[in-house]
């Protein structure tokens, strides 16, 4: 029997992990190296594992010829017997952000559409350990804080990453190994978005300077800092319960409580009152964490979305104005 290439044996066990007993799932698949590597994987482990398992790829409609690109994806797809598969075209233009956070965001709607639409439990994604050090070094760029630095989650809603403890380089040797032509997207080698900087500058900088070893260095720490944050969510959830009144979050109970619990207390509570999540930045919680420790009158504080936030009475209270 021929001796399955070490990388591509890494990833199917790395999917094997991922799946559990899920009744269906979907690969989210650009034909990079990456997703077709993921995709290749999941074509030949969900069978063996009584799973059914089909592909979604989307067509962002950036680039010319992504809709031929698109459809080629689709037909590898079925051609290794990924059923259903299918091809979301998505409009990216008109949303709110960047061309990258637009793009996303696009993105994971139409992954989730597709999964309800197909009754799949689970959504397979194919960042990797590399993604995860990039996302660990663009939040300490921008003061991402202990979330920001906890990284992309292993599992978040029905998306699973597998591959996070997954370099790029054997995504790329598992697609030679199979004979898999990956596609390369011009967009991550342009200098005009953040993350292709990150990629092609700054983390080979640090390689270059600290080793090899920092990139899954950068990983764990990922994981270590998610571990904590998970557990400061559960007790800040727990805390909001308890402090709340109808008369909204009295003053003297936040006060009493852990810095580290009450600005996560703050922050659910704004998301609850209908502050958009990207838009809820740092300083709107450290401006709702005056009116709680460092009160002298002030007046009330604005969060995103025409919400007011103000003290009334010893309690903070959304103001209608």
């Amino acid at each position: 029997m021929a001796r399955i290439p070490p990388p591509v044996a890494t990833i199917r066990t790395a999917v094997r992990r991922a799946l559990g007993p899920s009744g269906s799932v979907l690969v989210a698949c650009s034909g990079g190296a990456d997703s077709l590597a993921l995709a290749a994987a999941t074509a030949f482990v969900a069978p063996r594992l009584g799973i059914r398992a089909g592909l979604v790829t989307v067509d962002h409609g950036l680039q010319d010829g992504s809709a031929a690109r698109a459809a080629a994806v689709a037909e590898w797809g079925r051609s290794v017997g990924l059923d259903p598969v299918e091809v979301a075209t998505v409009d990216v233009g008109g949303r709110p952000g960047g061309p990258e956070a637009a793009a996303r965001d696009a993105r994971y709607e139409a992954l989730s559409s597709a999964a309800e639409r197909n009754t799949a439990g689970t959504v397979l994604l194919g960042h990797t350990r590399d993604d995860q050090a990039e996302t660990v070094l663009l939040a300490l760029a921008r003061g991402g804080g202990p979330r920001g630095l906890s990284g992309m989650p292993f599992r978040k809603g029905v998306f699973v990453r597998p591959l996070l403890d997954v370099t790029r380089a054997d995504t790329r040797k598992a697609c030679a190994a199979l004979g898999l032509a990956a596609w390369d997207d011009p967009h991550n080698a342009d200098p005009a978005y953040t993350r292709a900087r990150v990629r092609a500058d700054a983390l080979p900088a640090l390689i270059a300077a600290l080793g090899p070893a920092v990139v899954a260095n950068l990983a764990r720490t990922a994981a270590l800092v998610a571990a904590d944050v998970d557990y400061l969510d559960a007790a800040a959830a727990e805390a909001l319960a308890a402090v709340r009144t109808p008369a909204g979050l009295p003053v003297p109970a936040l006060a009493a409580l852990p810095a580290a619990i009450r600005s996560r207390v703050l922050h659910a509570w704004a998301k609850e009152l209908g502050a958009p999540g990207s838009a809820l930045a740092h300083r709107h919680v450290v401006a709702l964490d005056a009116l709680v420790t460092a009160w002298h009158g002030q007046g009330p504080t604005s969060l995103p979305d025409g919400i007011v936030v103000g003290r009334r009475e010893g309690h903070l209270v959304r103001v209608a104005l």
